[in-house]
């Protein structure tokens, strides 16, 4: 089945591609704490418009965890998040990747706001958050931001290259767990696929995100582990980092990843939660749900978002307070007819 993209989509693809000149200065950003889709994003349309002779550059208001560094090799500056605000005020055109909400900016949020020029945004995240105006490429449906990228990328008729597919692909391959989630969709495969034919080499990319762990990693998992809790009435199981541990093991927030995914997998667990003390008097608390509980619903009654079965917010308080707001949502959340 050949790859096809609907007449909006084509239309909204070619208003963004018209919004960006060569002699443009272009700032590509991304949420804090990035993941892998929000920088495989920033790596292949960094890509693609300097291919098109664009000054492209990319700055965000956190640091790339140390397994996805090697996405931009020959892209200097990334991570010089101190001269972040600076970049953003040098640009006459800023785009949003894998964000549609300003709060998710940190740092960078009053200077997207308040800069003046127009502010593009491709996202594949439901969100009630308010953008500058500028071309929109949205569609919640796609697994990753990355998927839409390579639509942008079709629509326009702009050639791959394998630097730029290599980081769409850590883009959709990250966001869909290995192309394990149930957002996997066939048109993801296929986009996947597209890559490949461009020369992505899915082992190598598979070793760089997945398999340069430092040893803290797995001792990291097994800490947390070590407290997993199971209500297997509700169908609820939550894991907790201890208070110190990232520090004492010398690993990063990001060398987490995976570990709510434990509790996920026990038979009959239909919501998993992760709480992380993330500062004195702030817990950070990361969904996963089965089925049709919808994490991304709960989430946002308190203040955060992200997808149906992937979701997470933030609360003041101290780690046992937090805990215990959110364990008694959860428990009613799951007994509800909604959560059914």
């Amino acid at each position: 089945m050949p790859f096809t993209l609907s007449p909006e989509k084509i239309a909204a693809a070619r208003a963004l591609a018209a919004a960006v000149s060569p002699g443009q200065r272009v700032c590509l950003t991304t949420h804090v704490n990035p993941d892998g889709d929000g920088l495989g994003s920033e790596a292949g349309l960094v890509r693609l418009l300097r291919d098109r002779g664009v000054d492209a550059v990319v700055t965000n208001p956190t640091p790339t965890p140390s397994r996805f560094s090697f996405l931009f090799d020959d892209i200097p500056g990334v991570d010089r998040t101190g001269e972040a605000v600076k970049e953003l005020r040098k640009a006459d055109l800023i785009i949003v990747l894998d964000i549609s909400d300003l709060g998710r900016l940190g740092m960078l949020g009053e200077t997207v706001r308040d800069r003046g020029v127009p502010v593009a945004c491709i996202d594949h995240h439901v969100s009630s958050g308010v953008l500058p105006p500028g071309p929109r490429y949205l569609d919640a449906a796609a697994a990753a931001t990355g998927e839409l990228i390579f639509e942008v990328s079709l629509a326009n008729g702009w050639p791959l290259t394998i630097e730029a597919a290599c980081g769409l692909y850590v883009a959709i391959l990250t966001d869909t767990g290995g192309f394990r989630f149930s957002n996997t969709r066939p048109r993801t495969l296929r986009v996947a696929a597209e890559l490949l034919e461009a020369g992505v080499d899915p082992e190598q990319i598979y070793l760089e995100v997945y398999a340069r762990a430092p040893e803290g990693r797995p001792r990291l998992f097994a800490e947390a582990l070590q407290t997993l809790v199971v209500e297997p009435d509700l169908g609820l199981a939550w894991v907790t980092v201890p208070p110190g541990a990232i520090e004492r093991l010398g690993v990063s927030s990001d060398d987490l990843d995976g570990v709510v995914e434990f509790p996920r997998s026990i038979e009959g667990i239909r919501m998993a939660l992760l709480f992380r003390e993330v500062s004195q008097g702030r817990v950070k608390v990361s969904l996963r749900s089965v089925g049709n509980v919808d994490v991304a619903a709960f989430a946002k009654a308190f203040g955060g978002g992200g997808h149906t079965k992937a979701a997470g917010l933030a609360l003041a308080g101290s780690l046992a307070e937090v805990q215990a707001t959110i364990l008694t949502a959860a428990r009613d959340y799951l007994g509800s007819d909604g959560a059914r």
